[in-house]
Formats: C-alpha cells, structure tokens, sequence
C-alpha cells in the first residue's frame, strides 16, 4: 500500500504495477516487511533536486519510515515516532532516504535515543534491513539495490536534516514555488497554499469516488519464498 500521489486528497492506495495488485516479496528469510513501514506527512524528495551528500535526485515520493517498535501498525494508523538515524538508499538511480524510528508509546521507546541504541539493544537487526532493501526487488527481475555511504547508517542528527529538507521541499511544493508534474496537491489544512479546498469540495471529491468492492482473493503467489545467493 502507498500514498497515491497523483489522486486527489492522496489517498493510501494497493500499488498496481502491469494491471496487477503489487505484494511484497519473500526474499528468504524475511517473509514481509520486517518493520511497520510508512511514510512522514509534510516532506516530499523532490526529483529535480540533487542530493548533496548521495549525488542522486529525489523518488518524488515522501519520506519512508522504518518504525521498530514491538507494535503491528494497522494499515493508514498514525503515530508518533522518536527518529533514531537514516539509510540512503539508492532505487534505480534515486535517492530514496529510510528513517529508523521507534513509536513513543513503545514501552521500549525510552532506550531508544539514537541509532547505536537499535544495534545495541537488536542485534542484527540494522543489517537485516539493509539486507531487505538491498534485494526485495530481485524476485521482480531488477538488480539488488545500492546505498550511499557503503550502506552504513547515518545517526539521528543526520535524519532530523534530512526530514528537515524534505519538509522544505515539500513546502515549496504545496506553495507551488516547485513543479509538482503529476502530484495532486489538493488540500485542507494548508490555508496559504494555492492547492487548498474547501471542506465541501474534500467531500464531494471523497463521495464521488467509486464504492468499494469485494476484495480480490489473495493470490497464492504472496506466500511463495524466494531464495538466491547473496552477492
């Protein structure tokens, strides 16, 4: 499930690639996600923008968040998070930052201060995220993915910049200071911003889109474990 960027209101949408429902693959041995997976309002990498410390442009998609927190997320929940540090990972020649965060409300959460706290406290966990991203996409023909500085992560002070700058972006975005292309940037809460609708309009926009049906059957494809030798 994604942010669908390109709809109005960007409502959180099942990924469709080749007319196909996307699911994310079992690279063995991970069997889904391995953290709650999201992404941080607000901020948006922005794909004519160069990133200073990658050499990459952004994924035109907001900010990702690993959230390691011992809760399962329900899908669309929002929550607060403690930012821990970053990983600069680089999808198909675009810098596609994920920040390492842990919900406040975890009863772990006060352990939590930076990014030497997630590998003192799980081990092996950091290197298995980097391990997820570096090959969830190789079941689907692509190559592994590559990361800026060799794959290390960078501590919290990094991240907050980070989020900071996306947060800029995406300002200049909804100001309409940047050329979004596609991006729908219709909104409610941003009253200085061109984009900004009525509560009426959100609702007609909201009842206008088309009920919905039963759900589709999964496929038992989703279950399937993918095994390679690892490069």
């Amino acid at each position: 499930f994604q942010i669908a960027t390109k709809d109005p209101l960007n409502p959180i949408k099942q990924d469709v690639k080749k007319g196909k429902l996307r699911y994310v693959a079992n690279v063995f041995p991970h069997k889904g996600y391995i953290w709650n997976y999201g992404a941080i309002p607000q901020t948006w990498e922005d794909p004519g923008h160069k990133d200073e410390n990658t050499g990459c442009c952004g994924d035109n998609d907001p900010i990702d968040v690993c959230e390691i927190g011992s809760k399962v997320c329900c899908r669309g929940e929002v929550i607060k998070v403690k930012v821990l540090g970053t990983l600069a990972l680089i999808d198909e020649g675009e810098t596609d930052w994920k920040i390492i965060a842990i919900n406040v409300e975890d009863p772990e959460a006060g352990n939590y201060n930076d990014i030497n706290d997630v590998r003192r406290m799980k081990p092996g966990y950091l290197e298995a995220t980097v391990d997820w991203f570096r090959r969830y996409k190789v079941p689907d023909g692509k190559p592994e993915n590559q990361f800026a500085f060799n794959g290390e992560f960078k501590d919290k002070d990094f991240a907050v910049n980070v989020i900071k700058s996306t947060h800029e972006h995406w300002k200049a975005l909804i100001a309409k200071k940047t050329d979004g292309g596609e991006i729908n940037c219709t909104n409610l809460t941003v009253s200085d911003s061109p984009f900004c609708c009525s509560q009426e309009c959100a609702k007609a926009t909201v009842d206008a889109a088309p009920p919905c049906k039963a759900a589709n059957p999964i496929p038992p494809e989703v279950d399937k474990w993918f095994y390679y030798q690892k490069n």
